[in-house]
């Protein structure tokens, strides 16, 4: 069985920023992340750090709370919760 893990990503190097995914494969995600990407928001902002996780047991479920946590309500629970 596969799990689904909703991450949020804290940038060590800019203050405030952060990246909201999903993924079945939380430790490549993050080595795709810091250490082989070669442009854009996720090499300019880099180190990353894992702030939260969710987990869930389907792949809609995930989607559902990775759009949720985009959304205005989704980022005002995360400023309270940070």
């Amino acid at each position: 069985m596969s799990e689904f893990v909703v991450y949020v990503l804290h940038s060590r190097s800019a203050e405030g920023k952060r990246y909201i995914g999903f993924t079945s494969d939380l430790i490549n995600r993050m080595a795709s992340h810091n250490h082989f990407g070669t442009k854009g928001h996720m090499l300019r902002y880099r180190p990353w750090e894992v702030a939260y996780v969710f987990f869930f047991e389907t792949k809609s479920e995930a989607m559902a709370h990775e759009k949720f946590l985009k959304s205005g309500v989704g980022r005002d629970f995360l400023q309270k919760h940070s």
